[in-house]
C-alpha cells in the first residue's frame, strides 16, 4: 500500500519529530515494540539468501527465489526509501505450548494461529499509522506484513528490537520469541536506532529441541524438514521419514521458539485479538478428522489455518493420528481411505497401518490394485509389509 505525499498544515520534516511521532501512533495502535533503520545502513543479507536458495533450503517455496533481488534490500523492492519503521506486537502465550504434545488424542496447533490471522490485524493498524505518519510528514509510505519480499526479521534487529537467534527467529529481550513483526516504509528521514546486539552466547536449546534437525547449523535453517514448512507450505504427502517425528503438530511448529531461555521476560498478548480461540488450544482429533471442506472453513473463519485447505490440514491430521497410538481413530483413518483427494487417502493410509497394521494390510490387498494415483499406491505397497 502506497500513500501519496499529503500537504495541509501541521507538516514536520524533523526527523526526531517524525520518530516520535511515529512511535506515539504506534503505541496508541497497540503494537509493543518500535524501532527505525536506515536502509544506507543495512547489512548486506543477500549473500546469506543466496546460499539458502543455492542449497534449495527454501523448499517449493519458488517465490522466494522469484524475489530474492528485491528480497535481499529495501531499496532493490523501493528505491526512494529512506526509513524503515519496524514494529511488533506481542502475542505471547498463556500456557506452555507445548504441554499439548503429550496429549496424543489432540492437535496441536502454533500458538500464531489460534485466533485471527495475524496479517488482518497487523496490516489495519499499519495502515492506519501509515496514513496519519504521511498526513503529518508530507511524505510517501509503503506497509509490509509477511506478504511482500521484505526480509523482517534482519531489519527489526537493524531497527533494534531484537536479534535473529540460533532458530533464524527474532528474539526480543522484553517479549522473547513472540513477536509479530510488521513495517512501514517511508520517503521520510527518520532518527534512528541501533542494532540489538546478539544475546543467544553458547545456548543452544533451540536447535537441540529441533525434532527433525532442521538446523543444519546455528542460524541457518533447512525449510525442508521444518515441521511449520511441511505442514503449511508442504502440498504433497509429507516424507515418510518426518512423520513420527511431527507427533501431533498439525499446524506449524513452536518447540524452537517455546525453549528459548528469553521467555522469561516475556509477557502474554494483551488483547483480546491476540489471545487463543479456546476450541483452538487443543481440539480432538476425532472431530478434526470428520471436518469437509465447509466444517473445515468456519471453524477456521478468519484464522491463518484457512489458507492450506482442508485437505492438507486433514492430511496433517491423519499423521497426528498415525502417531496417537488411540485406536479410538481408527474408524476415522478407514472411512478416509476412500476420499476423493489422493493426499487424503495417502495419509490415511499410513494413520491406519500405525494403528492396526493387520487391518491395513488386508485393506491393502484389495484395494492397491485398483489405485490409479502413484503415491497412494506407493503407501498401500507400504502398510502391505505393515504387519510383517
Amino acid at each position: 500500500m502506497t500513500k501519496s505525499a499529503a500537504t495541509g498544515q501541521g507538516l514536520t520534516r524533523d526527523p526526531a519529530k517524525l520518530r516520535a511521532f511515529a512511535e506515539t501512533a504506534a503505541r496508541q495502535a497497540g503494537f509493543d515494540a518500535f524501532g527505525v533503520a536506515s536502509p544506507a545502513k543495512l547489512p548486506d543479507i543477500s549473500a546469506k539468501l543466496a546460499a539458502f536458495l543455492e542449497h534449495g533450503r527454501h523448499g517449493t517455496m519458488g517465490w522466494m527465489e522469484e524475489t530474492a533481488e528485491r528480497r535481499a534490500h529495501p531499496q532493490a523492492l523501493w528505491p526512494e526509501v529512506r526509513s524503515v519503521i519496524l514494529l511488533g506486537m506481542n502475542y505471547g502465550p498463556e500456557t506452555d505450548p507445548l504441554a499439548t504434545l503429550a496429549q496424543k488424542d489432540r492437535a496441536t496447533i502454533s500458538v500464531y494461529a489460534r485466533n485471527r490471522d495475524y496479517h488482518d490485524v497487523i496490516k489495519g493498524r499499519l495502515k492506519e499509522i501509515a496514513g496519519r505518519f504521511a498526513a503529518r510528514s508530507g511524505a510517501d509510505v509503503k506497509v509490509f506484513v509477511d506478504t511482500a519480499p521484505v526480509m523482517e526479521k534482519p531489519l527489526a534487529a537493524a531497527a533494534g528490537l531484537g536479534w535473529q537467534g540460533k532458530h533464524t527467529n527474532l528474539v526480543s529481550r522484553d517479549f522473547g520469541s513472540w513477536l509479530f513483526l510488521g513495517a512501514i516504509f517511508t520517503t521520510a528521514e527518520l532518527e534512528t536506532d541501533m542494532p540489538e546486539a546478539d544475546s543467544c552466547g553458547s545456548c543452544r536449546a533451540c536447535l537441540d529441541i529441533c525434532p527433525t534437525d532442521a538446523f543444519p547449523a546455528p542460524y541457518q535453517l533447512d525449510a525442508r524438514r521444518c515441521i511449520s514448512y511441511l505442514t503449511i507450505e508442504h502440498k504433497g504427502p509429507i516424507p515418510h521419514e518426518f512423520r513420527q517425528a511431527m507427533g501431533n503438530r498439525i499446524y506449524g511448529c513452536d518447540d524452537c521458539l517455546a525453549v528459548c531461555p528469553w521467555n522469561k521476560f516475556a509477557q502474554t498478548a494483551s488483547e483480546a485479538k491476540l489471545k487463543a480461540r479456546e476450541e483452538l488450544n487443543a481440539p480432538a482429533l476425532d472431530d478434526l478428522l470428520k471436518l469437509d471442506d465447509a466444517g473445515f472453513r468456519s471453524l477456521f473463519s478468519g484464522s491463518p489455518v484457512k489458507r492450506i485447505g482442508r485437505d492438507r490440514f486433514v492430511r496433517n491430521a491423519l499423521i497426528a493420528a498415525g502417531n496417537s497410538g488411540h485406536d479410538t481413530l481408527v474408524p476415522h483413518c478407514e472411512a478416509l481411505i476412500a476420499d476423493p483427494e489422493p493426499v487424503v487417502r495417502g495419509a490415511a493410509i499410513w494413520a491406519l497401518a500405525q494403528l492396526q497394521p493387520e487391518a491395513a494390510e488386508g485393506l491393502a490387498r484389495k484395494a492397491a490394485a485398483r489405485e490409479s494415483d502413484p503415491d497412494v499406491k506407493t503407501e498401500w505397497m507400504r502398510a502391505m509389509g505393515a504387519a510383517s
